[in-house]
């Protein structure tokens, strides 16, 4: 017998020791496999941003992609999506940040967002805030204005809610875990 999902968190799997020991992986690939789980995660991502203007989009990198694509097709606007360095072709800002274990570089198309455009910021997880701070960071050098960050899944022990919202950013997270 299948079991019954009723809300966003009922889909998302956690793996026990991956990518390493201690660590307790929270899966959003059964989300995505479940079409109501899927639309269920779009509706609420969306539901905040009713009738607020948007004009594009922004995923970071990869599950960010998923998501955001899915929401900027709901919406009717624009996708962009923020990579890691080396992965976009053409000319494009780089913004580089902080991971627990050293540091990376994020990348977004130099021309992707216009002066004044409206952005909504969207990826699967939001654990220190790093990766979305780097994502924010690279839309305002291009001009845009951050309307909101929309996650599946907040890990709150790890700040980056805090850090965000702290920054003057709205944050909205679907559902919560608590340990890393």
């Amino acid at each position: 017998m299948m079991k019954k999902h009723q809300t966003v968190k009922d889909y998302v799997r956690t793996i026990v020791d991956f990518p390493h020991d201690g660590i307790l992986f929270r899966d959003v690939t059964t989300l995505f496999a479940d079409p109501r789980g899927f639309r269920m995660a779009i509706d609420q991502l969306l539901h905040p941003y009713a009738g607020m203007e948007i004009d594009k989009v922004v995923g970071l990198e990869a599950r960010g992609f998923i998501l955001g694509g899915a929401i900027a097709h709901q919406l009717t606007v624009g996708f962009v999506p923020i990579r890691k360095k080396g992965k976009l072709p053409g000319r494009t800002i780089s913004q580089d940040y902080k991971l627990e274990y050293g540091e990376a570089i994020v990348e977004i198309h130099d021309d992707a967002i216009e002066a004044g455009e409206k952005i909504l910021l969207v990826d699967d997880l939001l654990a220190t805030g790093g990766t979305a701070e780097a994502g924010i960071k690279l839309v305002e050098r291009l001009g845009g204005e951050i309307i909101g960050c929309a996650f599946v899944i907040d890990l709150p022990e790890l700040g980056g809610r805090r850090l965000l919202e702290g920054l003057g950013y709205e944050v909205h997270a679907l559902c919560d875990f608590e340990g890393a």
